[in-house]
């Protein structure tokens, strides 16, 4: 089987790289990375521009996961997650690629509810971040149609490594702590992680599953993780402060439809083994 990877040098595509390179049984799968950024086995390419020679010669390939994509810092023009997306899909149709596994976010659905998010919620994105992922679902799934290119829209949770909390426990300096809300019951905020490792499993499920997918699945570990849990097993200093104004204590994923496709362990919804995982593919530097 081979699988063109797109955004391999980002950070989750260069943690699922190192993890599918320590699975041995993964060795019947040939991936292709696609990067931006000069690398001696990648192939370089803008998805913006025409697909390269080297990418046909690279194929046939039998899926593809989009992870290329614009996440929110200073400046950053979030605009452009659709036009990446529909690059992507485009270039699926030219190689002849049967199937896109498309990353986009939780954060399409927003903070309204108090259970986990189905797909079948209606999303209200709360920020530009999640408004924008939720325009490249569509725009991508209108391409795709017309294209006659299956493509599932992945709404991933927190991936443990590349969210806020453990890279901000990383970077803390000595006697400095990470700040988390608590509520009224002396609980941490809840929300749905899953590990580096476990993300990489999934997505080979759903590449083995080739067009038989949703137009769009929720992916996480099943049980969701408080984050307090997650500091304690990285051996994060933390100070709890009381919860104010409108911070949303469960924001989580229903997992359902995902566990009907790909079997989870018991354990790689801990926070403990998301943290083992994360330092298992970490960059030597320490970064994800």
């Amino acid at each position: 089987m081979r699988v063109l990877v797109t955004g391999g040098s980002g950070r989750v595509g260069r943690m699922l790289r190192r993890g599918w390179a320590l699975d041995p049984a993964q060795a019947n799968v040939v991936f292709v990375f696609q990067t931006r950024v000069p690398h001696p086995y990648d192939i370089l390419w803008d998805l913006l521009d025409p697909v390269p020679a080297a990418l046909h010669a690279a194929g046939p390939f039998d899926a593809m996961i989009a992870l290329a994509g614009v996440v929110p810092r200073g400046g950053a023009d979030l605009t452009l997650n659709t036009a990446l997306g529909a690059g992507a899909v485009r270039a699926a149709a030219v190689l002849g690629i049967p199937a896109v596994l498309l990353a986009s976010s939780s954060a399409v659905y927003g903070t309204a509810l108090e259970r986990g998010y189905r797909e079948d919620d209606t999303p209200a994105p709360l920020n530009a971040y999640g408004a924008a992922k939720l325009e490249m679902e569509r725009a991508c799934a209108r391409l795709a149609l017309e294209a006659s290119v299956a493509c599932c829209a992945l709404r991933i949770g927190n991936v443990a490594g590349a969210d806020a909390l453990l890279l901000n426990g990383a970077a803390l300096r000595d006697g400095a702590a990470l700040k988390l809300d608590r509520f009224a019951d002396g609980l941490t905020p809840l929300r749905s992680y899953i590990g580096p490792l476990t993300l990489g499993d999934v997505l080979l499920t759903l590449v083995r599953a080739g067009i038989a997918l949703p137009p769009c699945l929720n992916i996480a570990a099943p049980v969701p993780v408080h984050m307090a849990a997650l500091a304690q097993a990285a051996d994060f200093p933390v100070d709890l402060v009381a919860a104010q104004g409108r911070a949303h204590q469960n924001v989580t994923l229903d997992c359902g439809a995902l566990a009907q496709v790909h079997p989870f362990a018991a354990e790689e919804s801990s926070a403990a083994e998301m943290i083992a995982q994360w330092r298992r593919v970490a960059d030597p530097q320490g970064m994800a």
